[in-house]
């Protein structure tokens, strides 16, 4: 053993005991003792949290973690940012809901209007997806047909008409050149699926052939494949979609729920450069405030006044919601983005070199706010079914083991870094990964 193998050895390992407890009890009366399916499932079980602080979660247990899930990647800023905080507490003082208009959803739009290339017009929202749905009617009604293109692996919300092959079952999922579609959830509605075509993503010979067809209202993608995976599009491949939609009468719809504001602060769009019809926004927009809002081309979001388009929500533009927004994007400075992804670069370049010298195959691909981890493959994956040949049994015992440790990472590979994690923090984060892949290594 090496230094670090004996500290490793040595460490009196967390308890997530009471966690374990809460959850059972609370089980008497929330499904599961959680609120969200993707909340079940992690090991040793559901976590119960007391307070957020920086780059820190505090839980039940009284264990402090490193918390690299950052609310499924809505705390750009960490947790508990003081310039949110007050901005939420000022508006309260002032109301929290008017069913009517406030200036400060005005101010929020605006910044988004200035920020986002795709954003002419914008409406807000609750939810990703909530949002999701109003640019599919928008896309139907725009063009009069029905079908929209997703691509495997792209999670585009939890309704019926969507959740289709975001993680199928290859064995379920038809030929690589002609996928079909695999429900997400039972009780789903089958004929919703015939609403949808599914492809492989970065495969613009495929995409092509199928708005070719003329029945296509729109195409909707994440323009860097995030809900699994960090994969980059190919090269000229958003641009080719676009044009392909051009040519086809199809509407382009950029999925943002997630590269919004890690990527970069005009989202993934601006990062390469191509801009869609329609962008869909959420996680990071509020710093954890259920916000969400779509934009896009004028003549589309104003269908919603003129042509006969139905948006609608109790909660949409909610103030508080607003002023936590307005305080998030004034923070996320180009500042914020250079510094963050100072620590992002280092921590995937600190985890890439103990895997390696563990003995542990991996590729670790993304962006330095937003990254993933796959075990057991040679090459970054340019797909669903690529990354779908990762050893996954590895790496939820790596997440656990980094767990004990007191780093808490998305047993799906995914990482998120806010603008809290500095290098002290990178340092003792990677220290767990060398004890985490030790123990990895050692159970084959």
């Amino acid at each position: 053993m090496n230094s670090h193998d004996d500290a490793s050895a040595n460490k009196q390992f967390l308890s997530f005991a009471n966690s374990s407890r809460l959850t059972a009890e609370n089980a008497q009366w929330i499904a599961g003792g959680v609120n969200s399916n993707f909340r079940i499932g992690m090991q040793p079980g559901p976590l119960v949290f007391e307070r957020g602080e920086g780059p820190y979660l505090f839980d039940a247990d009284g264990n402090r973690l490193i918390d690299y899930y950052c609310g499924m990647g809505a705390m750009v800023l960490g947790h508990s940012p003081a310039g949110v905080q007050r901005a939420v507490k000022e508006q309260v003082d002032k109301g929290i809901l008017f069913a009517g208009q406030a200036q400060i959803e005005v101010e929020a739009a605006r910044l988004l209007c200035d920020r986002v290339p795709s954003a002419e017009r914008i409406r807000f929202g609750s939810s990703g997806s909530e949002v999701a749905q109003a640019a599919l009617r928008l896309a139907r009604a725009a063009t009069g047909r029905r079908k929209i293109i997703k691509f495997e692996g792209h999670y585009h919300g939890w309704f019926d008409n969507i959740l289709w092959s975001t993680a199928p079952a290859l064995n379920a999922a038809g030929p690589d050149n002609e996928p079909v579609l695999v429900a997400g959830s039972a009780g789903q509605d089958a004929i919703e699926a015939d609403g949808l075509a599914v492809l492989q993503w970065n495969d613009l010979d495929a995409l092509e052939a199928r708005l070719a067809v003329g029945d296509i209202a729109g195409v909707i993608m994440e323009p860097a494949m995030c809900n699994q995976g960090a994969i980059a599009p190919g090269e000229g491949y958003l641009a080719g979609a676009l044009a392909a939609c051009r040519r086809h009468g199809a509407i382009l719809i950029f999925d943002e729920v997630i590269t919004g504001f890690r990527l970069s602060r005009g989202g993934a769009q601006e990062l390469f450069g191509v801009t869609p019809d329609l962008s869909i926004f959420a996680k990071g927009i509020a710093s954890g405030f259920p916000v969400a809002a779509i934009v896009g081309r004028a003549d589309l979001i104003d269908r919603f006044v003129t042509g006969g388009v139905l948006h609608g929500g109790t909660f949409n533009s909610q103030p508080v919601g607003m002023a936590a927004m307005v305080a998030t994007q004034h923070a996320l400075t180009q500042e914020h983005y250079e510094a963050t992804a100072v620590y992002g670069a280092q921590l995937q370049s600190g985890i890439r070199s103990i895997l390696a010298d563990a003995g542990v195959k991996a590729v670790i691909a993304g962006f330095p706010l937003m990254f993933h981890v796959a075990f057991g493959l040679d090459r970054p994956a340019r797909n669903f079914r690529e990354l779908a040949q990762q050893d996954k049994a590895s790496y939820v015992r790596f997440a656990y083991a980094l767990l004990k440790r007191g780093v808490r990472a998305l047993e799906r590979g995914a990482w998120f870094i806010s603008s809290e994690h500095n290098a002290e923090v990178v340092e003792e984060t990677l220290e767990a990964v060398r004890g985490a892949a030790a123990e990895v290594a050692t159970q084959g």
